[in-house]
């Protein structure tokens, strides 16, 4: 299927406040993340690739102990097997992730 349309995909929630919904292809999986204020995800981490960036609103990102509040524009790496967490304060915000390969667990 080469089309998506993001709101038709089913939502998964990961941590309380946090949900997801993904598309996805053999190799690659484009998860948008939902945080609402004062919601988090905590420190964890996988085999796959993770790149992201900040489509709404401002959150901290934690990658192998460094710290940064993340806003909209800005991106992120989180190599494969290094521990990552993230935290909203007092706004919502939306992240887009692209892993690789694709989370089993997200389909």
């Amino acid at each position: 299927m080469p089309f998506f349309t993001i709101a038709d995909r089913d939502e998964k929630q990961l941590f309380d406040g946090v949900t997801i919904r993904t598309m996805y292809g053999d190799k690659v999986m484009m998860s948008f993340v939902y945080f609402e204020p004062h919601s988090a995800v905590s420190e964890h981490s996988h085999p796959h690739e993770q790149m992201g960036t900040v489509i709404e609103g401002t959150f901290e990102l934690v990658i192998d102990g460094e710290s940064r509040m993340v806003r909209e524009g800005d991106a992120y790496l989180v190599p494969s097997g290094v521990p990552h967490s993230a935290r909203t304060l007092d706004d919502t915000a939306i992240a887009l992730d692209i892993f690789s390969p694709p989370r089993e667990e997200y389909k």
